[in-house]
């Protein structure tokens, strides 16, 4: 039996695998890359490494065993990932796997926006399997504020359509311990986690928090979603996906990522990382 990591190479996949190396033999762990080179250094730990594609049903075919504990990271193709994810789950399902973790999206079927309707659709089809599972139902990460910091100072402003609705962001490395926890540990099959930061902020206060940390003036503007659309896809974002991320402040805006419940505090063990420390460290 191995601890499976599909998308490992990618930015929450890799911080996964550290975490499962600090906790367990690096023979216990296996991972799904569409490159195998991309993951050489993981090779070199010792990591088993499977090759298999998310749009490749054969090969996903082969990426699994009997008793395996996997971890299935949602793909990032808007659009495709329902039929992506569902090929994971049928050779999951058909390799007798122990668990399949999923990592979802904060507020499951309640969450009625754009981006959740994809996280809906496959927790529908995993329940429907059979296959022991674990739902990490996922709030928004610190890092995709603290990315665009480059663009906040050279504007001055952080550009949103929430109004005064918060977020109850963590960082990345946080979902990534809570992910090796429940693939570790015990008690967590048929689990639902709602996982947020332990504390919700507005992008005002994130704003001011920048400016104070920067030295430099940094508001927040505050846009209708006609106006936000075409600041994203004026700054080259395509309209669809710009229209989603809109779609996201709106739900910001009606409280739906707000909730800090505190379960991924209790899954790792400790409170999480402050939306504060994570600015410092992305402007070091």
């Amino acid at each position: 039996m191995s601890i499976v990591v599909t998308a490992a190479t990618g930015a929450l996949g890799r911080l996964v695998v550290g975490e499962l190396l600090e906790r367990v033999p690096a023979e216990r762990v296996a991972v799904v890359v569409r490159d195998r080179d991309k993951a050489a250094d993981l090779a070199a730990r010792g990591v088993e490494v499977r090759v298999a594609d998310y749009n490749d049903p054969a090969a996903l075919a082969a990426a699994f065993r009997a008793g395996d504990r996997v971890l299935l990271i949602s793909g990032n193709e808007f659009g495709r990932r329902t039929a992506q994810h569902t090929a994971v789950l049928e050779a999951a399902q058909a390799a007798g796997v122990a668990q399949l973790a999923y990592t979802g999206i904060l507020g499951g079927p309640e969450a009625d926006f754009e981006l959740a309707a994809e996280h809906i659709a496959t927790e529908r089809a995993i329940l429907g399997s059979g296959v022991p599972y674990t739902f990490l139902r996922n709030g928004w990460y610190h890092e995709n504020y603290t990315r665009e910091l480059p663009a906040a100072l050279g504007h001055g402003a952080v550009v949103g359509s929430t109004g005064e609705g918060r977020v109850a962001s963590a960082a990345r490395a946080d979902f990534a311990a809570a992910a090796a926890v429940v693939l570790t540990g015990e008690g967590h099959l048929n689990q639902v986690y709602e996982l947020s930061g332990d504390t919700a902020w507005s992008l005002a206060e994130y704003a001011a928090e920048v400016a104070a940390q920067s030295g430099k003036e940094v508001v927040y503007r505050d846009v209708t979603a006609e106006e936000h659309l075409a600041v994203l896809t004026g700054a080259g974002v395509p309209e669809g996906f710009a229209a989603v991320l809109v779609d996201v402040d709106a739900a910001i805006a009606r409280g739906r990522l707000a909730g800090t419940g505190g379960d991924l505090a209790r899954l790792i063990g400790r409170p999480t990382t402050p939306m504060a420390e994570a600015i410092r460290e992305a402007l070091a």
